[in-house]
């Protein structure tokens, strides 16, 4: 075997780097690593043929999957009602918080609300170990101590996309993949024993582009089952649909992962992150407004989020709605308001016919299962509303022209702070970040500093008449960091202001870290 970790074994990192769980992580890199890198050059030359006039559609050759008669998985132990899910970092007091939070699900999240520095990549692996066992427990310097309640919330582990890899393991000298890594030392430490609970090891899967990278995940569940000998099927994953050309594929991913299927996530930030990195050179048809002009009842979110729901349901899967990313404040009159918005907006989930709803705070919890309760009763969810009704077109789905609102120098400056700050504490080794009453991850990073790249490179103009030049973000990033250097407010001008667009700003972040 030739595993190669290249970073400091540090307290109980042995208990999870053990050279049994190295050689199972060595047999998925050398089953899969070659196919994740065609499937991420076959991405690549989605995006050429896009930008050369190209155009997303519902995928010919599959006809006869869509047609045909099919059924996922029925829900596993554990995940039968998800009416209120949380999610967060694996950090020990977030994830103690998490499990206690009264929520039916918790996602343990590697990948957006998380950095990957290696300490947290492994310390992170030890906490969910430890929560398994019940064992989990977390004191801080006040002396403030924090332990599991009995009842706990379901633990469905979200790794890295395929796009990212785990620089500090090496097989046969390649880097191996940050979701294989994550996926991989999960299962081999937690799988039999959340199967012992009544539970099972259960997984979000993010950044899916096509059904073939869905068919490569469900592969991995294959052959990682029968290596450590438990039954198929025993795995369950949801897939975030959080990526343009995922939208297109929601039938054929979940076919592909039908034994292994928990349903499919409508994940908002990503999914607008997505419109701009595919069609970022495609003119004013796909230039968005302010990021929080674009709601979830706007024409293309609203088809997308409608053809999720008929997706999950007519193949009885479960459809889990968008982020509700509001952290309560010690201002009554802000909290009012707010959660008046996020009663609106999981209201319009709840009747639309989603099964669930994610919150990024604990204080949230109770407000998304009360609203969900509303319209599931008793009953765990509402996969029998098939939603006949819904009939949702390619050129619907595209119909990013059709969104309402402006572009002001206000969204623009919110795009510059809140993207600096957000990468300040992503750099230092935060992943969820508290900035103005909200919870913000990497997808606040990526559509921040992308709008503010396609604003800028398209010409584009402001409310008030200015244009949106290298001169006037250079002149806002300035005013709105004070003036000061850091290397967050540098990545953030390189990625904002270069000419070439990277497709994503957590990749060259990761190369700055340790």
């Amino acid at each position: 075997m030739s595993v190669e970790i290249t970073a400091p074994i540090h307290d109980r990192f042995d208990e999870i780097l053990t050279e049994d769980a190295l050689a199972f992580l060595a047999r998925l890199h050398r089953e899969f690593e070659p196919r994740r890198r065609e499937l991420l050059e076959a991405r690549g030359r989605r995006y050429a043929d896009l930008a050369e006039g190209g155009m997303l559609h519902f995928l010919e050759e599959t006809k006869d999957v869509r047609e045909a008669d099919w059924q996922v998985a029925e829900p596993a132990p554990g995940l039968q009602d998800r009416r209120a899910e949380i999610t967060g970092p694996t950090d020990a007091k977030m994830a103690i918080n998490a499990l206690n939070s009264g929520a039916k699900v918790w996602l343990a999240d590697h990948e957006d609300a998380n950095t990957p520095l290696w300490e947290n990549m492994v310390q992170g692996q030890v906490n969910l170990r430890d929560a398994v066992a019940g064992t989990l427990e977390h004191t801080n310097p006040d002396g403030k101590h924090y332990s599991l309640n009995d009842e706990t919330a379901t633990i469905v582990v979200r790794p890295r996309g395929w796009h990212l890899t785990e620089k500090h393991v090496l097989v046969d000298g390649e880097r191996m993949s940050g979701s294989l890594f994550d996926f991989g030392l999960y299962f081999f430490h937690c799988a039999q024993a959340q199967i012992d609970r009544g539970s099972g090891p259960y997984f979000y899967i993010p950044k899916i582009e096509s059904h073939l990278e869905a068919r490569l995940w469900n592969e991995a569940f294959v052959l990682a089952q029968d290596d450590v000998g438990i039954p198929q099927g025993t795995i369950r994953a949801t897939v975030l649909i959080e990526t343009y050309p995922a939208a297109f594929e929601m039938e054929e991913i979940l076919y592909e992962l039908r034994d292994h299927s928990a349903g499919l996530n409508a994940g908002r930030w990503d999914y607008m992150f997505s419109v701009i990195k595919y069609f970022r050179s495609r003119g004013q048809d796909f230039l968005l407004p302010d990021r929080n002009a674009v709601t979830m009842t706007v024409p293309f979110m609203r088809a997308y989020t409608e053809l999720l729901v008929r997706t999950c349901h007519q193949r009885g899967a479960h459809a889990i709605g968008g982020m509700a990313a509001f952290i309560p404040s010690k201002d009554e009159e802000t909290n009012r308001q707010a959660f008046e918005k996020v009663r609106d907006d999981k209201t319009r989930e709840a009747t639309d016919g989603f099964d669930g709803s994610w919150v990024a705070h604990p204080g949230m919890v109770e407000l998304c299962t009360e609203v969900f309760t509303e319209v599931l009763g008793d009953d765990p969810d509402q996969r029998h509303r098939t939603r006949d009704d819904v009939d949702v077109s390619a050129e619907q789905l595209l119909d990013v022209a059709s969104t309402p609102g402006e572009i002001t120098e206000a969204g623009l400056r919110s795009n510059i702070s809140v993207g600096i700050q957000y990468l300040d504490a992503w750099l230092r080794g935060t992943g969820a970040v508290g900035i103005n009453n909200l919870m913000e991850d990497a997808a606040t990073a990526e559509i921040s500093r992308s709008q503010v790249w396609h604003w800028l490179h398209s010409g584009a103009s402001l409310a008030d008449g200015q244009q949106v030049t290298r001169d006037l973000v250079e002149r806002l990033i300035d005013e709105e960091t004070g003036g000061r250097s850091t290397d967050a407010r540098a990545l953030f001008t390189e990625m904002a202001l270069s000419e070439h667009y990277e497709d994503f700003l957590t990749v060259p972040a990761y190369e700055r870290m340790p």
